[in-house]
């Protein structure tokens, strides 16, 4: 028998890459790092391949790796590799006390999937595991509509953040950030069209992230940004990271998401935890990430998801009204004072690990 407060830990390979940066990475690591000051022996098993669109050798690859991995231990999955091969993991069970972490939903918003065939596979592997830990509470509920799961096996441990130095912020709030992979599930189109109707105001957008996911998609923004006149306010810097990163948010007023999917939006805290408010899409788990004060109000504007104009007119009230980006910025920075942090998601994986090997 392996000691109880050991986790095998299977992620993708890229997950220590700085030039694939991802919020399901932010999470696996952190998760490993604040297991481990926590008292468990953490064993990272990280695995070649184009998840969540592995090769043969992929699967062959970690076949090896789960087959390795002794009887009876606990082992937690990211959901990028898990929900891609529910062969392996019902092969598994009895053996192995899998626990399988959802960051991203196959079929909602992840290129190149097909949505019925990802959803089934998704469904087949999440029904073999132990217990299934989601970073959302609307995941949560979004993957028991889905799938006949019992409830007591689906938990949440939302993402973590670190509380930092605030962003000064400028004057006229013109300094506007997103940072997302550039991918049509980000909405880079949709922020760019609504940014072409307020060409009259005064602004910046700088977008952090990887160029190279959906080459097609970046020439089709660049375009696109030529023609609505706006290619030199918008900077597409690629991927940023440590210091290089903190500094975007430093200079940043607020930050803007126009995503089509999200499961949480872990920039939208990391955003808030520098008092940077949000003006975002109110897609799956973002106006949980957003959250609410004590009096109901929000650090930040949502509006529909796919609606430049929507967009359009939430960038021009935060623009043109200096008491509103005053009344926001307070917000956000009152949110910052009860974000979640690591140790406590950490916490949270270490209780429902305890409950799978009992």
């Amino acid at each position: 028998m392996i000691p109880v407060t050991s986790v095998y830990v299977v992620v993708p390979d890229c997950i220590h890459d700085p030039a694939r940066p991802s919020g399901g990475n932010a999470y696996d690591r952190r998760v490993c790092e604040g297991l481990t000051a926590i008292g468990w022996s953490v064993h990272e098993c990280a695995v070649p391949g184009a998840w969540p669109r592995p090769d043969a050798a992929a699967r062959a690859i970690l076949k090896g790796v789960l087959a390795a991995i002794p009887r009876d231990a606990v082992v937690l999955l990211d959901g990028l590799i898990a929900s891609t091969v529910p062969e392996l993991l019902v092969a598994e069970k009895g053996r192995l006390r899998i626990v399988v972490l959802v960051h991203t939903q196959l079929g909602d918003g992840v290129p190149g999937v097909d949505v019925e065939c990802a959803r089934s596979r998704e469904g087949e592997a999440l029904s073999a595991a132990d217990a299934i830990v989601a970073t959302s509470i609307w995941t949560r509920t979004r993957l028991l509509d889905r799938y006949p799961l019992q409830p007591w096996r689906v938990h949440v441990a939302e993402p973590g953040v670190d509380v930092v130095d605030l962003a000064p912020g400028t004057a006229t709030g013109g300094q506007l950030l997103s940072v997302a992979a550039v991918t049509p599930d980000k909405g880079h189109d949709v922020l760019l069209a609504a940014l072409a109707t307020i060409a009259d105001l005064a602004w910046r957008c700088v977008c952090v992230g990887p160029l190279d996911r959906e080459p097609d998609f970046v020439h089709r923004l660049e375009r696109q940004a030529g023609e609505s006149g706006i290619k030199d306010r918008v900077q597409f810097t690629g991927p940023l990271a440590g210091a290089d990163l903190d500094g975007a948010y430093a200079a940043a007023d607020v930050l803007v998401l126009a995503s089509r999917a999200e499961t949480y939006g872990m920039v939208v805290t990391e955003a808030l935890a520098r008092g940077l408010p949000v003006v975002a899409t109110a897609v799956g788990g973002v106006p949980e990430a957003l959250g609410r004060l004590e009096d109901g109000s929000r650090p930040g504007l949502l509006v529909p998801p796919d609606d430049p104009t929507a967009f359009a007119a939430a960038l021009r009230s935060w623009l043109e009204a200096a008491d509103s980006r005053r009344r926001l910025r307070g917000a956000a920075q009152e949110r910052r004072t009860t974000l979640v942090g690591w140790s406590t998601t950490s916490h949270l994986l270490s209780r429902i690990l305890d409950e799978v090997t009992a």
